[in-house]
Order: C-alpha cells, then structure tokens, then sequence
C-alpha cells in the first residue's frame, strides 16, 4: 500500500483543484506575475521566495488539509499558502497566515482581498516566538528551514494533528496522536529560507 508520500496526484485532487482556483500570479509582485507558471521560486522582499508550485503541491498533499479544519501557516510570506490552505478547509475552517515582515503582511492581505476568504487571516509575527503558544492547531505548514523540528511547534498540534516542515534540508512530516508524535520524510533534498 502507497504512503501519502507516493501517492500520485490524481485529477480530482483537492491540492490541484485549490492551486487551479488560487493564482499564484495574484500573489507576485507586478514585475514577476508573467512567471507565475514557471516551476521555480521567485524572489520577494527581505530575502523570502514564493515557492516553486510543485513544492507547495506536494508539501499540501503531505499535510492533508480537510474541510473545517483549523490551519497554522508559519511564513506565509506573499499569503498564496494561506490562501490555499483557505480554499482546502472552506469557510468551516480557519486559516491563520503568520510572517515577520511588515511589507509583506501588507502584500497578502491586498492579494487575499482578491478572494472570498473571509476564514483566512495573516498577521505580524511576534519575533522570537514560533507559532501561537498556548493554542493549538489541526494542521500546521512551516515554509522555512530551522534545521530542526521545534519541539514548541509540536505542543501547537492538536490530537491527531499533523505538521509539515523543513528540517535541515529534509521535508519532516511530523503527526499527533495524544502523547505520541511520529515523524516520517518525503524523499528528496529541499531548499528553503531560514526559519528566523
């Protein structure tokens, strides 16, 4: 039997329907949107990327966002993941984006005000403070590498959570189930910005 991580995608895949919905071009810069398609990172401010889309495509899948969920999208950067992530769990979810760059805050809400997402939300990150201490989460995405898994983001999933997160070049899909936590790797190496 295929693991998450060796399923292929299928053509009714909400991953794939959501980035069909979801424009990547809508959360670029003006000057990158005519790359939008191209499958690679593009570049936006204070040194963060907008992942290339088979990354995204396939750390969604990993995460296996469902309908109602409650979602933590840790460098949510231009909010095209929080946007994402909204289309997955629908207006019975919700959807917190967090980044710790003003200009960019700013970048996704304007770019989200162009959907009707009314679930999903980006806010200031508080520097040095990784996620929401104190509240926990169904899923959680972390678009940055700290070289570990943070044990204080792992206390931010709820019981039979899930979190996808870089982890010193590594893709580490870590689950909770009440005191247990297992981790487990998609293939492959993975470049990402540093986790600050």
């Amino acid at each position: 039997m295929a693991t998450f991580s060796e399923r292929p995608h299928r053509p009714t895949d909400p991953v794939v329907a959501a980035m069909r919905t979801i424009e990547r071009a809508d959360f670029l810069p003006e000057a990158l949107r005519d790359q939008a398609h191209q499958d690679h990172p593009l570049p936006l401010a204070d040194g963060s990327t907008n992942s290339q889309p088979s990354t995204v495509r396939r750390m969604l899948q990993a995460l296996d966002v469902r309908p109602g969920h409650r979602v933590l999208d840790i460098g949510s950067g231009s909010g095209w993941t929080s946007a994402l992530l909204g289309q997955l769990t629908g207006p019975e979810g919700e959807v917190l984006g967090l980044d710790l760059t003003d200009f960019l805050v700013d970048f996704a809400r304007t770019a989200l005000s162009r959907y009707d997402l009314a679930w999903v939300r980006i806010d200031l990150a508080t520097p040095d403070v990784l996620g929401t201490p104190g509240r926990t989460w169904d899923r959680i995405l972390v678009s940055a590498d700290g070289g570990r898994i943070p044990s204080e983001l792992v206390h931010q999933l709820d019981d039979g959570g899930r979190m996808v997160i870089p982890a010193a070049g590594r893709m580490a899909v870590v689950t909770r189930a009440g005191q247990e936590v297992h981790t487990e790797y998609l293939p492959g190496q993975w470049a990402f910005v540093r986790l600050r």
